[in-house]
C-alpha cells in the first residue's frame, strides 16, 4: 500500500510538471505507457533490416552507425557529410557548407552506384539512379542506425551496388513517451529547428512524430537552403508482431549552385562566386536573377508488417508509395523562339526568357523475405517488385518580348519495372561460416526524350555472391568473398550514348579483430568491371555528370578501420584506404586523332583517403571530438591530364558534446558544438573537367582545348545546438 501511495505521489508530481510545460496538452495523450519485453520488442524490429543488411558473422566488408553516434553532428548537415568520416567515403556538397545538394562517393563510385534503402524500401531514383538526400530535411533526426557496405554487399532492392550499399532504419519502438526541442544555429546564417515526440507504448500501440525547418545562406554567393521535412509513424507491437505504418519527406527549395567556379582569378580572390543566374540587362549591367532555384517535393509511405511465425520462422512484407514532383527555374539569354516552340516576334528570332523544366513522378511497390533462423542457419528468401512512372515536362513561363498564356515545349516519359528474388543463407560449420547470396533481377525500361529515339530496353541479371569466414577464436577471424553485380544505364546515359550494361567481379579479403579496448578491420578488395560507366569530368547543361563506358577498368586496395581506447577516456578510431583505380587501354581523341592512352586513373578516385577521431571523455556527460579527413588529390577526367587534377586536402572538425541531466519534467539538456574546417583550409572537394575541339584555329587544324571548373568549400565555420529533451 506504501508503494502505491508512493507512485501516485510521483505521479502527481509529474502531471503538475507537464501543465506548466508548453506539451501539457500533447502529452496528457501520452504521459502513460505499457512496458513491452524489450528483448520481444527488438526481435521483431530486427527483421525490418535483415534482408538488407550484412552481420558480423557474413564475410562483408561494413560499418554500422548508431543513433548515438549521429546525434553528435547532428546540427542541420546532410546525411552525406554525417558519413564523412567513415573509410573510403569523400563527401562534397555544392553551396559550400552541408546543407543543400551534397553528395558522398565511396570508394571512388558516385552516388548513382551507391544502393541506398529506407527501411529495405528502395530510395535512389529510378532514373538517375542518384540519391538526393535535399528532400528528406533533417531525416538523421529519425533514424535509428545506418549501415555502409563497401563493394558489391548483399542483395538489396534496387539499383545495383557497385561502389557500396547503405542501409539506413527509422526510428524503432520506443518503450517511453519522450519530447525533443532541438535548435541549432551557425555560420553563413544557417538556422535549424525541430520537434519530435512518441506516445511510448500503451495497449500494444505506439507513435512517433517529427517537423523540421531549416535554412541557410550557403557558403556559396546566393546557394540558399530552405529546407522542410517531417517524420510520423504509428505501431502496432505484440510478442510476435509489428505493423508499422510510416510517413515522411520534405519540401526543399534551393538556389542553384551547380555551375562551380571557372575562373582562376576568383578561385583566388573571390571563391563564394557563383555565375547561376546571371545575365546581361538593356544596358548592359551585370544582373542576377532572383528565382534560379530548384524546388522539389517528396514523400514516403510505407506499410510493414513483421511476424514471429515460429521460435525459428520469421517474415517481413512491406508496402510503399513515393510521390515526388518538381522543376528548377532558369533564366536563359538569347534562345530561339524555335527552340521553344514559340512563333517569332516582329522579326526577333531569339529572345530572353524563363524556363522551368518538371519531374513528376510515382514510384511504388512491395518488398518481402522470409527468415528461417537456428543457432546455426540463417536463411533468407525475399525479393521486390517495383514501378516508376516519370513525367518530364518544360514550359516557358516568361519572354523579353510577351509572356506566353501556355507552353509546354517538350513532354516526355521515363516508365520502369524492376523486379527481383534472391536467397541468401548463412551456416555455421564448426569454426567455418559458409554465406551464399543468389539474385536474379529483372529490368523493364521505357522512356522517350528529345535527346534520344524511344527506348524499350529489357535486361536480365543474376548476381551470385559467396563467401567463407573462419573463426580462430572469439576475437579474431578472418572471411574471404565474390561477389558479381549488373547494372542498367541511367536515363542520361542514353542521352550521351553510353547505354550497354555494367559488369562488376568483386573479391575481398578481410580480417577482423575485436576486444574490450580495440577493434580492428583490414580488408584487401579488386573490383574488376567490364564497361564500367565513368564520369568523363563534363557536365551536361542541367549540372549532372556525364558518363562513358570504359571498357575495361579495375579498383584495387586496402582499408583499415580501428577503434582504440588508449586510455579509460581517450578513444581513437582511425581509418585508411589506399587504392589504384585504373582505365585499361583507355582511347581519347586528341587533336582529332584517336589515341590508346594504356591505363589511365579513373575520374574521381583517389588513391589514398584518411579518417580519424580523437575522443576524450573526462566525464560521462562531456564528449570533445578532434575529427580530421585526409583526401588524395584525383583526376577529374579519364586522360590523366595535368589541368584535370584536384589537389589534395585535409580538413579538421571539432565536435563538442555535453548532457546536462536533470530529471524534473526536463530530463535533460543537450548542448553541442561543432567547428568545421578548424584550420581554415582553402580547398576544392569536387569540380569538372571537359574537352573540346578548336576547329577554328590558324593556320586550320583540330586542336583539343581543356577547361575545368571547382566546387570551394567553405572555411571554418561553426554550428551550435541546444536540445531539450522532456
Amino acid at each position: 500500500m506504501n508503494l502505491f501511495l508512493k507512485r501516485q505521489k510521483a505521479k502527481g508530481k509529474r502531471q503538475k510538471i507537464y501543465k506548466l510545460s508548453l506539451f501539457s496538452i500533447l502529452f496528457s495523450l501520452c504521459s502513460y505507457s505499457q512496458e513491452q519485453p524489450k528483448d520481444s520488442v527488438k526481435s521483431i524490429e530486427e527483421v525490418l533490416i535483415s534482408g538488407v543488411r550484412a552481420k558480423d558473422k557474413n564475410p562483408i566488408t561494413f560499418t554500422n552507425v548508431s543513433k548515438t553516434q549521429i546525434a553528435l553532428r547532428n546540427l542541420g548537415q546532410d546525411i552525406p557529410i554525417l558519413l564523412n568520416y567513415l573509410p573510403s567515403v569523400v563527401t562534397t556538397t555544392d553551396a559550400g557548407a552541408g546543407i543543400g545538394y551534397t553528395y558522398m562517393r565511396v570508394r571512388g563510385s558516385d552516388g548513382s552506384r551507391i544502393n541506398v534503402t529506407l527501411n529495405g524500401v528502395p530510395f535512389n531514383d529510378s532514373e538517375s539512379q542518384g540519391t538526393f538526400f535535399v528532400n528528406l530535411p533533417d531525416f538523421a533526426s529519425s533514424l535509428e542506425s545506418m549501415q555502409l557496405q563497401r563493394g558489391v554487399g548483399t542483395s538489396t532492392s534496387g539499383a545495383g551496388a557497385f561502389g557500396a550499399s547503405l542501409n539506413l532504419q527509422t526510428k524503432a519502438a520506443q518503450q517511453k513517451s519522450y519530447a525533443e526541442i532541438a535548435n541549432s544555429i551557425g555560420s553563413f546564417g544557417t538556422r535549424k529547428h525541430s520537434l519530435a515526440f512518441g506516445s511510448g507504448l500503451h495497449n500494444n500501440f505506439e507513435m512517433n512524430a517529427r517537423i523540421s525547418k531549416i535554412t541557410s545562406n550557403g557558403f556559396i554567393d546566393r546557394a540558399s537552403s530552405d529546407l522542410f521535412g517531417y517524420y510520423f509513424d504509428a505501431n502496432y507491437i505484440t510478442k510476435s508482431s509489428i505493423i508499422k505504418a510510416i510517413a515522411f519527406g520534405g519540401k526543399e527549395k534551393t538556389y542553384q549552385a551547380w555551375n562551380g567556379l571557372e575562373d582562376e582569378e576568383k578561385l583566388k580572390n573571390d571563391r563564394t562566386y557563383n555565375s547561376a543566374g546571371q545575365y546581361t540587362d538593356e544596358f548592359g549591367n551585370t544582373q542576377f536573377y532572383d528565382n534560379e532555384t530548384d524546388n522539389y517535393w517528396q514523400n514516403h509511405f510505407q506499410l510493414h508488417w513483421n511476424e514471429k511465425l515460429t521460435s525459428k520462422w520469421q517474415s517481413n512484407l512491406a508496402l510503399h508509395y513515393t510521390s515526388g514532383k518538381g522543376y528548377f527555374e532558369q533564366y536563359r539569354e538569347d534562345e530561339f523562339f524555335s527552340d521553344y516552340l514559340l512563333p517569332d516576334f516582329n522579326g526577333n528570332s531569339f529572345t530572353d526568357l524563363v524556363r522551368k523544366r518538371w519531374l513528376d513522378n510515382d514510384f511504388f511497390g512491395t518488398t518481402f523475405s522470409l527468415n528461417y533462423k537456428t543457432e546455426k542457419t540463417d536463411i533468407i528468401i525475399g525479393g521486390a517488385a517495383n514501378k516508376y512512372k516519370g513525367k518530364h515536362f518544360g514550359e516557358v513561363v516568361w519572354t523579353q518580348f510577351y509572356v506566353p498564356t501556355t507552353n509546354k515545349y517538350y513532354n516526355n516519359f521515363g516508365n520502369k519495372n524492376d523486379v527481383n528474388f534472391y536467397s541468401k543463407a548463412s551456416q555455421q560449420l564448426g569454426k567455418f561460416n559458409v554465406f551464399a547470396d543468389l539474385q536474379y533481377r529483372m529490368v523493364f525500361y521505357q522512356a522517350n526524350s528529345i535527346k534520344f529515339n524511344d527506348v524499350n530496353d529489357t535486361f536480365r541479371f543474376f548476381n551470385p555472391k559467396a563467401g567463407i569466414t573462419y573463426n580462430f577464436n572469439n576475437a579474431s577471424s578472418v572471411y574471404g568473398y565474390f561477389g558479381i553485380a549488373n547494372k542498367e544505364p541511367r536515363r542520361d546515359d542514353y542521352e550521351s550514348g553510353s547505354v550497354k550494361p555494367e559488369r562488376l567481379e568483386d573479391f575481398e579479403l578481410g580480417y577482423k579483430f575485436k576486444s574490450n579496448k580495440a577493434i580492428l578491420n583490414i580488408n584487401a578488395f579488386y573490383m574488376k568491371y567490364k564497361n564500367q560507366l565513368v564520369a568523363t569530368g563534363a557536365l551536361n547543361d542541367v549540372g549532372s555528370p556525364v558518363f562513358e563506358n570504359s571498357g575495361k577498368s579495375y579498383r584495387a586496395g586496402i582499408e583499415i578501420e580501428g577503434y582504440i581506447k588508449i586510455i579509460q577516456k581517450v578513444m581513437l578510431q582511425p581509418n585508411i584506404t589506399l587504392s589504384t583505380n585504373k582505365n585499361e587501354d583507355f582511347y581519347f581523341e586528341r587533336n582529332g586523332v584517336l589515341t590508346n592512352l594504356g591505363n589511365t586513373n579513373i575520374a574521381y578516385s583517389p588513391n589514398v583517403v584518411v579518417g580519424n577521431a580523437i575522443t576524450y571523455s573526462p566525464i560521462n556527460a562531456l564528449q570533445i571530438s578532434f575529427l580530421t579527413k585526409h583526401v588524395g588529390k584525383q583526376y577529374m577526367g579519364n586522360i590523366d591530364a595535368e589541368k584535370s587534377i584536384l589537389p589534395d586536402y585535409t580538413t579538421s572538425d571539432l565536435n563538442i558534446n555535453y548532457e546536462w541531466k536533470i530529471n524534473k519534467g526536463i530530463k535533460s539538456i543537450v548542448l553541442s558544438g561543432l567547428i568545421n574546417n578548424i584550420f581554415d583550409s582553402t580547398y576544392e572537394s569536387n569540380g569538372y573537367f571537359y574537352t573540346y575541339n578548336d576547329d577554328f584555329s590558324n593556320p586550320p587544324a583540330i586542336t583539343t582545348i581543356e577547361g575545368v571548373g571547382y566546387y570551394p568549400q567553405a572555411g571554418i565555420n561553426f554550428l551550435a545546438g541546444i536540445n531539450l529533451k522532456f
